[in-house]
């Protein structure tokens, strides 16, 4: 068995930027990150990518390239945990032991959840800016779609980037609409949920350019098959006496988010809450049952949006109470629940969300600069032009903009699991 101090899940952007992190605190320390695959995305781009402001390679970068300095990189994938005896099983059956534990492993996408969707996406107009190679086709969509019926999807919460399904919506009818072609296309956007953002401070200008584009609101409708050669999908509502009833829909143009969860390694594993969730107290990040133990990203059991900028914010925090634990020392630094949500709601203009638990509005801008319930142009600019920058620049490189962590002035935290 190999012994380190600290094992990192997942070498996506939580995982890497808590690495880093750490380094930054602690030079030398040794880590391991188990992450099997051998590239990296900056996946907040995907969004540019099927409205054609990015190209694809864009996003892209070796795991390699990205792997922090000094780290352990074992490109392998996780098969259990026995946190009684600190130590994770590899899937070639291999155990590295650890004194603390970073679970970091990111969410996984249910595209079977639906049924026909595997068979017909990347043809007959289904797409999803979800993938990195189906992006692209997004944008080829848009540009090739002159007439006819644009559905856009968004399944239940949780999911990664919940302005992402809109964000496709946006660009596509902008795209239109510079072209003189959105009279002739009927854009659907049909939602799972109730409302179209889960923040209202942010709704009526969301509001104003659904009714600008003229876009049809379908709440409560759910994505479960769609049939790729006849063009036809299938949604699922549940009237209120609790009965399901199906409506059934041709479209030229589908784009898709699919149903999410935790991935099914640490849903099945002794980490997970009874949601499937890595069980993490909301302030501290740390494990509610094995203290040696933290969760960040979009696998935890935190109501925060889940988003890269969340686990920017994460990250460090993260970092400061696993050396805290790894010192036998009380944690003591917090998360707010931030996370951003740049919702680009035209090619040139964005809306700007950024808010903590509980819907609380958090900006970390001068609302002279930027004044995020309307759109800004220079929002986009961020969007477009600094925060991959800071992505691949700072965050990865333990290079904390903007994301100091905050300590607590008491000697001890409260265990808090609920929302705040």
């Amino acid at each position: 068995m190999i012994n380190y101090e600290i094992i990192i899940i997942g070498g996506g952007a939580a995982g890497l930027a808590c690495a880093a992190s750490l380094l930054k605190r602690r030079p030398g320390i040794n880590i391991a990150i188990v992450e099997p695959r051998d590239k990296h995305y900056y996946q907040p781009g995907w969004t540019l990518v099927g409205g054609g402001v990015f190209n694809s390679s864009d996003t892209e970068h070796t795991m390699q390239s990205v792997m922090p300095a000094g780290v352990t990189w074992v490109q392998a994938s996780i098969s259990g945990f026995k946190p009684e005896q600190n130590h994770v099983i590899l899937e070639n059956g291999n155990r590295l032991h650890y004194r603390v534990l970073v679970a970091a492993p990111g969410i996984q996408l249910n595209w079977d959840r639906i049924e026909g969707l595997q068979e017909s996406l990347g043809k007959n107009g289904v797409t999803s800016n979800y993938r990195f190679d189906l992006a692209p086709y997004t944008w080829e969509l848009v540009k090739s779609l002159k007439k006819g019926r644009a559905l856009f999807t968004q399944p239940p919460m949780p999911i990664k980037c919940a302005g992402a399904p809109q964000k496709a919506l946006y660009l596509s009818a902008h795209h239109w609409q510079e072209n003189e072609t959105l009279k002739d296309i009927n854009i659907e956007f049909w939602n799972a949920g109730a409302v179209l953002f889960g923040v209202k401070e942010y709704v009526p200008a969301l509001t104003k350019y659904m009714n600008t584009y003229n876009a049809k609101l379908n709440f409560g409708q759910n994505l479960v098959a769609v049939d790729g050669p006849s063009k036809t999908a299938w949604f699922e509502s549940i009237t209120e006496h609790g009965e399901a009833t199906r409506t059934k829909t041709s479209f030229d143009m589908l784009h898709v988010c699919p149903p999410q969860s935790a991935p099914t390694f640490i849903s099945k594993s002794p980490l997970a809450d009874p949601a499937g969730w890595i069980e993490v107290k909301h302030d501290t990040l740390q494990h509610v049952r094995f203290k040696n133990i933290f969760g960040l990203g979009d696998a935890c059991s935190t109501p925060n949006a889940k988003t890269a900028a969340a686990a920017r914010k994460q990250a460090p925090i993260v970092a400061v109470n696993t050396l805290l634990a790894l010192d036998g020392q009380p944690v003591t630094a917090i998360y707010d629940g931030y996370g951003a949500c740049p919702l680009t709601v035209e090619r040139g203009k964005v809306v700007f969300a950024e808010f903590g638990y509980g819907g609380k509005l958090l900006p970390s801008l001068p609302r002279w600069l930027v004044k995020g319930t309307t759109p800004s142009r220079i929002a986009w600019f961020l969007k477009k032009n600094v925060l991959p920058s800071v992505y691949w620049g700072a965050m990865l490189k333990g290079r904390e903009w903007l994301a100091t962590p905050r300590l607590s002035t008491c000697n001890s935290l409260k265990d808090d699991t609920k929302t705040k």
